[in-house]
């Protein structure tokens, strides 16, 4: 199968706020300083807003309730960051694990997931409909693969992250997350050996 991280990612290119900064900050809200706590969210709304919104898809109706889902999450984390990887890395890390279990839940209550809801237009190009279908149906896919497989595979092929970067956020050996990308996509394979249908869509060899 070919690597599926050539699909781009949808988030913006660059970070806005200084990594210093945000550094600084998450290390006094890891200590429990509220202000710091207060300020850092602010400067990190509009990146857990993004990711939530490249796993959901645009439009998503439990998108808002993600997001906050997702704060409070990034929230509850901060004492447990130790300063690895930069903190806009920790909280999407936080926003794509958030948004796969919310995903998860959905399936379960309606049993079935409608492959043509919007795509986040805010970052794809307006003409790129079939990369955006396509995009679509991997995330779709997540939804049946174990939760560390999927977050590996969230972040690689929805948010563009290298293993390296993967693997420092998630803070186990970049063999772990190969591992972990392998499984994830074998069980892809078995799902297009059952519906051939989406290989041409997924751009993967036979």
């Amino acid at each position: 199968m070919r690597d599926l991280a050539h699909i781009p990612s949808l988030l913006p290119s660059n970070d806005a706020s200084a990594p210093s900064v945000a550094m600084a900050l998450a290390q006094r809200a890891a200590k429990g300083d509220v202000q710091a706590t207060q300020e850092l969210l602010e400067m990190l709304a509009p990146r857990i807003a993004a990711v939530v919104n490249v796993v959901l898809g645009r439009g998503n109706p439990d998108a808002d309730d993600v997001v906050q889902q997702s704060m409070i999450a990034f929230v509850q984390a901060l004492p447990s960051f130790r300063g690895e990887c930069q903190p806009q890395r920790f909280a999407s890390r936080i926003a794509a694990r958030t948004a796969v279990a919310s995903r998860r839940r959905t399936r379960s209550r309606f049993a079935r997931h409608d492959d043509l809801v919007e795509v986040d237009s805010l970052y794809a190009p307006a003409d790129d409909a079939f990369a955006d279908k396509r995009r679509q149906l991997v995330r779709s896919l997540l939804e049946a693969l174990p939760e560390e497989q999927a977050e590996s595979l969230t972040l690689r092929v929805l948010l563009g992250w290298t293993l390296e970067g993967i693997s420092t956020t998630m803070g186990v050996p970049i063999n772990t997350v190969r591992s972990r990308m392998r499984l994830a996509k074998e069980a892809l394979r078995k799902r297009i050996e059952a519906e051939p249908s989406l290989r041409e869509i997924l751009e993967v060899e036979s």
